[in-house]
């Protein structure tokens, strides 16, 4: 799973990185401990053009009469998004790139948690995979909401966690976004051996209320 990430780089760069029209909401930046429910900030295409703008992850399914009316959704499992009924429609129409510096991941020693910081090996921004929801409450309030498509990990990152989510290379972020035809499935895999890398982190971050560049400093314990 994914339940807590970084984005340190500024969002003009993001934007040029994506080729699209940034917004003018888009959540500050330097942010090194997101959690679910916060904004982030997602690149959709839509009426032929990307757009970079703000989200709340947690995947809000049309049904629901108010945005904490049922689960948490801050994940979709690649192996069942297709079937699922609050992403299934999302899979088929409306995918998104979340861009990401790095992401958090915990082992446990006894009873202490153990966080680890996790980027790509290459130093290069990482870029999940993501379905995204447009949700209207009975008040007429609008929500765009998001969720990170996960896999099950592979090699030296299953030590760390059964999940991982799905990262993008830049060759592949037009056809996860739908503007290259048909074959984004064949996209949700975990990513390959050594694409990312991995550190121990101090604990300041097992408290999701904790800030600051610290968080994803080397930790030697």
């Amino acid at each position: 799973m994914c339940g807590r990430f970084a984005i340190t780089l500024p969002d003009d760069a993001m934007a040029r990185l994506f080729d699209a029209a940034p917004a003018n909401d888009l959540p500050p930046v330097p942010r090194y401990n997101i959690c679910p429910t916060q904004p982030v900030a997602v690149v959709i295409s839509a009426e032929g053009r990307r757009r970079y703008g703000p989200m709340r992850w947690g995947f809000i399914p049309r049904w629901y009469k108010t945005p904490t009316d049922g689960p948490l959704l801050f994940n979709a499992r690649s192996e069942t998004i297709a079937e699922k009924p609050a992403f299934r429609e999302a899979a088929r129409q409306r995918r998104c790139l979340i861009p990401a510096s790095g992401f958090f991941e915990w082992t446990k020693d006894g009873q202490t948690r153990l966080p680890w910081y996790i980027t790509r090996s290459d130093g290069a921004p990482m870029v999940f995979a993501g379905v995204w929801q447009s949700w209207q409450g009975t008040e007429g309030t609008r929500i765009a909401s998001c969720a990170i498509v996960t896999a099950a990990a592979q090699d030296e990152m299953a030590a760390l966690h059964g999940r991982v989510p799905v990262v993008l290379d830049p060759g592949n972020w037009g056809k996860w976004l739908g503007e290259e035809g048909h074959g984004a499935a064949r996209l949700m895999q975990a990513p390959a051996q050594g694409v990312l890398g991995f550190r121990r982190v101090g604990p300041a971050v097992n408290s999701n209320r904790s800030e600051g560049a610290e968080l994803i400093e080397p930790f030697d314990a």
